[in-house]
């Protein structure tokens, strides 16, 4: 008889083998994945740290998408900027060296490079980054600049810049004198006045002065504005000299400068002093009217042409938000045209416009109160003898607008980021009236501006003509700063600014120039078809050299440039902080592969053992026991 064998599944020693074993392989998987458990409760109580750290992980990695991503639309914003900069430097190298010779169509080489490369700078601002373009600002699935052909020559229904500047043109020439009249007055005196007051257009006479022995100058004074010249019977001195100075429309200033001269043959610019026997000195005044004649006449048909030209550019392609004003002279003279010092009380007798506002008088700027002043003027508040760029200043800071309203050739614009909401009233109309805005509330109006009337030659107005004229920036147009109109966070608390928009003052600028070189034409054969040229390819010259202020392609390289470094700092940090995370994840979840060797060697031990004592138990009788 023998004893019964141990129950192996029952006994003690067997659940301590079964334990052994799901150890055995709970340590076998450890020991081929790595990780403590394939389940959160086998984990541990660090588990938390890891999931908080994977989370953190899975937020950088969709950072990194992002810097990835922007610094693609940035890299190639750059490329585009930079392409800019090259033709930039190829228009301005050529006009300022453009030789003079042209061809059958009225144009220089330098000119016709610059009509192809106008249609570069089009297709280099209609660049995308995948289906984005970049220059359009917010709106980016919208092309930002029209076509190159419909920007020039027009479409079916909308005039293009060529139309623009023919019309500027003839409106600025006349009759071919810059819209200036010249008679002789019953007293022998030659006068010059300017055809219409307040006409934008033509030749503006600035100031007069005068060494002409015994002669009478009046003016400029009266409106239109006008001068004269009366020699009084008698003759000047040789050397004596009249000078006459124009404002162009484009602002620039010209003068004539007409020299009394004995000599024979008479030099240019210079006029003849009679040397007949007995002396007429009618004679002299008669050269002297027939040279200024002649002066007036060059000067439009070359400085002025340039210059309408250049305007044309400004009222064709600068289409920012504005409220333009003509200021009303309510002197019976008119010593200077205003500027951004004139007083707002009009109480100064240089002044050439009276405003007339008074204490208590009010200005409302979009639902914002501007109260005037006797004196010590603080917040929203104006002192009566403050100036109109005071006003403007305080005007800016209502309306947020980026760029700042300004005084330019007696016209007083008021900018705006948002011409849609533009709105200022006052209690004294008449004081708001004179300084050009006739009609309240004063409304932001979007140019292109158009000659308001046919024939152009005798107009006198412009008018806003965004219904008949192609619109050749499509894209966004603010409020805000163009770089804010694409933002992307790339750390929890950075976020970088990269947006961009063809209508940039930078951008339109030199699209504007590049347009008007290559677009303007003259008589191949005319006769002042070169002063027309180098008048024109000195102002482009300059439209396309570095002003004090204005902005540059470069400055929005720059921004862009500060956003990459913004990006590339914020890399920096997450790439520290990914081999932090994935550390502390690691120590919570990962099994030592020595610590676990050692492990089951001693479970083996351990099973090796027990499976030792369950074989010898197994053998066990009572025979044996006895």
């Amino acid at each position: 008889m023998s004893i019964s064998s141990i129950n192996y599944s029952s006994s003690v020693l067997g659940s301590q083998i079964r334990n052994i074993n799901t150890q055995l392989t709970d340590l076998s998987t450890q020991l081929s994945t790595g990780k403590l458990s394939q389940n959160y409760s086998g984990m541990g109580t660090n588990e938390g740290f890891a999931i908080a750290g994977r989370a953190q992980l899975s937020n950088i990695a969709a950072y990194t998408d992002t810097i990835t991503n922007v610094n693609v639309s940035i890299n190639l914003a750059n490329t585009a900027l930079q392409a800019l900069t090259t033709i930039r430097n190829t228009v301005q190298t050529g006009s300022a060296n453009t030789a003079q010779d042209l061809n059958v169509n009225g144009q220089t080489v330098a000119q016709n490079t610059a009509a192809a490369q106008f249609g570069s700078m089009v297709g280099v601002l209609n660049t995308q980054a995948g289906n984005r373009y970049l220059f359009s600002g917010t709106a980016v699935n919208t092309q930002p600049v029209a076509d190159a052909g419909d920007i020039i020559n027009g479409t079916t229904t909308q005039a293009g810049f060529k139309t623009v500047l023919a019309e500027r043109q003839a409106a600025d020439l006349g009759a071919g004198t810059g819209r200036l009249v010249q008679t002789s007055l019953p007293s022998g005196a030659v006068q010059v006045s300017e055809d219409v007051a307040g006409s934008p257009f033509g030749l503006k006479i600035a100031a007069v002065s005068s060494t002409l022995t015994g002669a009478t100058v009046t003016g400029p004074s009266g409106s239109p504005v006008s001068f004269s010249v009366n020699l009084n019977g008698t003759n000047p001195n040789n050397g004596d000299k009249l000078s006459v100075r124009f404002t162009l429309p484009d602002g620039s200033t010209e003068q004539i400068d007409l020299t009394a001269s004995t000599a024979t043959p008479t030099p240019v610019g210079s006029f003849a002093i009679d040397a007949s026997i007995p002396v007429n000195p009618a004679n002299t005044q008669t050269s002297l009217n027939t040279v200024l004649n002649t002066a007036i006449t060059k000067l439009a048909n070359t400085a002025l042409v340039a210059a309408s030209a250049v305007t044309a550019g400004d009222n064709f392609f600068n289409t920012a938000s504005s409220a333009i004003g003509t200021p009303v002279n309510n002197q019976a003279a008119a010593p200077a045209p205003v500027t951004g010092a004139t007083a707002l009380s009009g109480a100064s007798p240089s002044d050439s416009i009276s405003p007339g506002f008074v204490a208590g008088d009010t200005i409302t700027v979009n639902g914002t109160t501007l109260s005037f002043v006797s004196s010590g003027a603080t917040g929203n508040q104006l002192n009566v003898g403050d100036s109109i760029q005071a006003l403007m200043s305080k005007i800016d800071q209502i309306t947020g607008t980026s760029k700042p309203s300004t005084v330019h050739g007696g016209s007083i614009t008021i900018n705006t980021d948002d011409a849609a909401n533009l709105s200022i009233t006052t209690s004294n109309t008449g004081a708001l009236g004179s300084l050009g805005f006739a009609s309240t509330p004063v409304t932001a109006t979007q140019p292109p501006l158009r000659v308001g009337s046919s024939p152009a030659s005798s107009a006198t107005t412009l008018v806003n003509g965004s219904a008949t004229t192609v619109k050749w920036y499509q894209g966004n147009d603010g409020p805000g700063s163009p770089r804010s109109t694409a933002m992307a966070r790339v750390d929890d608390s950075v976020t970088v600014q990269y947006g961009a928009q063809a209508n940039e003052d930078a951008i339109r600028k030199e699209l504007q120039a590049v347009a008007v070189f290559g677009t303007f034409a003259t008589s191949p054969a005319g006769q002042y078809s070169g002063g027309q040229v180098a008048a024109l390819s000195l102002r482009v010259t300059q439209a396309l050299t570095k002003q004090a202020g204005q902005q540059r392609i470069e400055d929005i390289q720059t921004d862009l440039a500060m956003s990459q470094n913004t990006m590339k700092d914020a890399s920096s940090r997450q790439t520290q902080a990914k081999a932090q995370l994935q550390t502390i994840i690691d120590q919570a979840e990962s099994a030592p592969p020595d610590q676990v060797a050692s492990q089951i060697l001693a479970l083996q031990n351990a099973l090796q053992a027990s499976y030792q004592v369950t074989s010898n138990l197994s053998q066990l009788s009572l025979v044996k026991f006895l």
